[in-house]
């Protein structure tokens, strides 16, 4: 019986060469994770157009709504997008309605935005279309294997954190 890897020769394996990601695209795991992201997005759009909202709206809403980020640039950094992109975003929540900007009078150089009632109400109603697309996605999903795939997305993300040991790349 072999012993069981430790976690240090776990994190030296390899699972993939160039050669390897080349010759077989349909098990490229970066590939099949953006196809899935892509998917996710789409379907979310379709359930909130309705809303009035594009792709790049729905986001700050449910940031500020949910996550309690109120500034353009941690809107940004938390929808990895340029701040003028996110400028441009929330210049078109605020003609829709949604937003409003307010100067912070402790420090008059930084924006809070806040959800207007109509904001809020829209807000709300992108949540069941997020459940109801994650739901389409995991159909036919055991709870076991949802949690499972949780988990070892979490891994990958510890795994792809600044300063994670990382195997050497020379040579590949």
């Amino acid at each position: 019986m072999s012993k069981p890897a430790t976690s240090a020769s776990r994190r030296k394996q390899t699972f993939y060469s160039a050669a390897l990601l080349l010759s077989s695209k349909d098990s490229n795991i970066g590939i099949l994770v953006k196809q899935v992201q892509s998917s996710l997005n789409r379907m979310i759009d379709q359930h909130v157009s309705p809303l009035g909202l594009t792709a790049m709206q729905w986001r700050p809403l449910v940031m500020i709504r949910y996550m309690d980020i109120n500034t353009p640039a941690e809107l940004a950094r938390s929808a990895h997008v340029d701040t003028g992109a996110m400028t441009r975003t929330l210049d078109r929540l605020e003609a829709k309605g949604f937003v409003t900007r307010h100067r912070c009078p402790d420090d008059r150089r930084v924006v809070r935005i806040e959800l207007s009632e109509a904001g809020t109400e829209v807000a709300e109603q992108i949540m069941p279309a997020i459940a109801a697309t994650l739901n389409a996605h995991l159909q036919g999903f055991s709870k076991a294997e949802v949690e499972s795939l949780i988990d070892l997305l979490h891994r990958m993300l510890a795994n792809g954190l600044p300063g994670a040991d990382l195997p050497c790349t020379k040579g590949h």
